[in-house]
């Protein structure tokens, strides 16, 4: 029989954006977790809605209100037009802010609702959704009849991060598709009388990274996935990564698998991730901790939030490396929190583990080309009160294509130095706990990268580059780092350089025994989260920066503690929880939502959000996802006229026997599903475009 999992105890658990199954499955109720416990407090009004709050004191009125000073800069929003005014909290217009792609923004759609929304006037469709076979003697999907055989020659699970880049001569008509898939849950994907021991041997077989190969008839069409192609490849738990950098072959990473220390067998928890400027894919393992039962009393253990409890999904019980009590697998935890790198155009390439990035619970990494040539990635670590980290290569980009361009390119990121963030008002200030501006009325600072590494060795006292480098948390406590609510991605736009990080929420901001609201993260129990940008000072390898709030997210409907760039409140979209980045061709920023359905009551979503000129702050929902999932992995070819979204984890809180989602596999009414399938949720990437299918 299948071993549904059974959900931990989680007393005092606030989950503030996720349903217990996603805690348990997909982070290992990491909020629960000594490494960021869970106590009572109430809310305070935040900095935001006091800024407003002081300009009306002053009596600036309606309009003046509307005007925030921000970064130095006023922000001065426009009347609304008479349209969109007549649409109310429901933003409406065509206008796109120098992208070919506009749109009618969408009405937030009720949590209960099992649809894909899209605007009037555009349709989607699937690329390739969970079980679907990637080569040519790769068996057809069948729910009934899984296998570890055959999922591991089919697209994986809950599919995250995913980019879609053209392959180079190909005219437009020929693509890879990059996608990793994070975790699992078998509650909902096996039938009740396969056997524990195959449900396990499927899971890990779903977990891992997939390229594919897609196709289309000519440039602004849609796109296929073609089963076959010569590119298409599956990374599974088995697959061999070699390790890059100063940690690569130290103590910490031998185990009786990899000797020397220089190989990693798989890839786990895997959840954003980049492309970089030479054509390879960038994916950040994430919640590792989750697979492996440890002796938990150990301070790093303990900092990366593992346990000595039995894991829910079991593989300890399979292979002994998930249980790194057994003797010579003491290090085989060490193997996962990396940056990994893969060549999509060389299927016989290795994929890498980069030490030089430093190992945390990675959301992802996202690169740009200094002005100097050096390559800068930006990271954040996705776990309350966590950092953001800074990458900067010790060599320099090679323009080009050349084969020589390419391997040098690719060895960029094994060399460098590593940084984490410092915030610091314009005084250093720290708000009181009363919800207060600073006296001067603005919420924006300075800010310093604090080197961890330098020259490749370690600038942090008391820790080798090593052990820098293989627990890098631990180094972020020791020079001080500013704690985040929850860095999830970092983006730079190309456009303007400057820096955006999605910090998603942190319900434990401001309680009793937990770090209170500063001017970075200005709300106590933050349970919409907030978008901060940044200003580098002298270019991309500066250590110092100027930073912003964007926005400070949640419904303006419900909650007066928010923040649009100085746009009215009255005229966005509502918004919670933002988490993955991505830009369209004119620079403007979208933003994927995951958690919204448990802080304001909505279906996670896909948002433009305006950041130049006169709209800046204009917040508008482009897309909503079905129940229970969240939105990953944005992509805006906005160009071609294409929008495409990863879907990940429909009808969650499911059962085999309930099912609580049809996507993308609807059926209309009184049908049923084709023979032999049965109906059942299955995450998916999917593209939205112009007209009708």
């Amino acid at each position: 029989m299948t071993e549904t999992p059974t959900l931990l105890p989680m007393a005092g658990h606030t989950r503030g954006k996720r349903s217990a199954i996603t805690c348990q499955l997909k982070c290992d109720n990491a909020c629960a977790a000594e490494v960021c416990n869970t106590t009572s407090n109430a809310y305070f009004r935040d900095i935001a809605q006091s800024a407003l709050g002081r300009r009306q004191l002053l009596g600036l009125g309606a309009v003046g209100a509307a005007t925030l000073v921000l970064g130095g800069v006023t922000q001065a929003a426009t009347a609304p037009s008479a349209e969109a005014a007549a649409a109310g909290a429901a933003p409406a217009h065509y206008w796109s802010h120098g992208s070919p792609l506009s749109f009618r923004a969408i009405k937030p759609v009720d949590r209960l609702v099992d649809e894909l929304t899209v605007p009037s006037g555009f349709s989607w469709q699937p690329v390739i959704r969970w079980g679907d076979p990637l080569f040519k003697r790769s068996p057809d999907f069948d729910p009934l009849h899984q296998s570890a055989a055959a999922q591991a020659q089919q697209f994986g699970y809950n599919n995250d991060y995913t980019d879609i880049v053209e392959i180079p001569g190909s005219r437009g008509r020929r693509a890879i598709l990059f996608s990793n898939h994070e975790y699992v849950n078998p509650g909902i994907m096996f039938p009740p009388n396969l056997a524990a021991t195959e449900s396990r041997a499927i899971s890990r077989a779903a977990h891992g990274l997939s390229v594919v190969e897609l196709r289309r008839s000519r440039a602004g069409k849609p796109w296929s996935y073609q089963q076959g192609a010569p590119l298409n490849r599956r990374f599974l738990t088995n697959t061999p990564y070699s390790f890059t950098g100063p940690a690569a072959g130290s103590e910490l990473l031998k185990t009786v698998k990899s000797p020397d220390g220089r190989v990693a067998f798989g890839t786990l928890g895997n959840c954003s991730g980049g492309t970089t400027p030479w054509g390879t894919m960038l994916s950040g393992e994430e919640n590792f901790n989750g697979y492996f039962v440890t002796p938990g009393d150990r301070t790093t253990d303990k900092r990366y939030g593992l346990t000595s409890q039995p894991t829910t999904l079991g593989w300890e019980l399979d292979e002994p490396r998930w249980n790194t009590r057994n003797q010579g697998y003491q290090n085989e935890v060490n193997h996962f929190g990396w940056i990994v790198e893969i060549d999509p155009l060389d299927p016989t390439s290795r994929p890498v583990k980069h030490t030089a990035m430093g190992r945390l619970k990675h959301e992802g990494a996202n690169v740009i080309i200094a002005e100097n040539g050096q390559v800068v990635a930006y990271m954040g670590d996705d776990e309350r009160f966590d950092y953001l980290y800074k990458f900067v290569s010790k060599n320099k980009y090679r323009p080009g294509n050349s084969a020589a361009a390419r391997a040098w390119n690719k060895k960029l990121l094994s060399e460098g130095d590593l940084f984490v963030a410092k915030f610091d008002g314009d005084s250093a200030r720290e708000i009181d706990g009363s919800g207060k501006l600073p006296r001067d009325g603005r919420f924006d600072g300075t800010g310093r990268w604090i080197p961890l590494t330098r020259n490749g060795v370690s600038a942090v006292p008391g820790m080798s580059i090593a052990e820098v480098l293989v627990y890098t948390r631990l180094a972020g406590d020791k020079v001080g780092a500013t704690k985040m609510d929850r860095c999830e991605d970092v983006q730079p736009n190309l456009k303007s350089r400057k820096i955006y990080v999605a910090c998603t929420n942190n319900t434990n901001r401001g309680k009793s025994g937990y770090p209170a609201a500063d001017e970075t993260n200005p709300r106590t129990e933050n349970r919409d989260g907030h978008v901060v940008e940044i200003t580098e000072r002298g270019g991309q390898v500066s250590q110092f920066f100027d930073w912003n709030l964007l926005l400070v997210c949640g419904d303006p409907a419900k909650n007066e503690s928010t923040y649009f760039g100085g746009f009215p409140k009255d005229k966005v979209s509502p918004i919670s929880c933002p988490d993955n980045l991505a830009f369209d061709s004119a620079g403007n920023l979208w933003i994927s939502t995951d958690g919204a359905p448990s802080t304001i009551g909505f279906n996670d979503g896909l948002f433009k959000v305006t950041l130049e000129g006169r709209e800046r702050g204009r917040v508008e929902q482009f897309l909503s996802v079905p129940r229970e999932s969240e939105t990953c992995g944005p992509i805006v070819h906005d160009q071609d006229g294409l929008v495409f979204v990863a879907v990940q984890h429909p009808g969650e809180e499911g059962s085999w026997a309930a099912q609580r989602s049809a996507f993308p596999d609807y059926v209309k009414p009184g049908s049923k599903p084709k023979r032999g399938r049965a109906a059942l949720p299955r995450p998916a990437v999917v593209q939205v475009y112009r007209g009708s299918r």
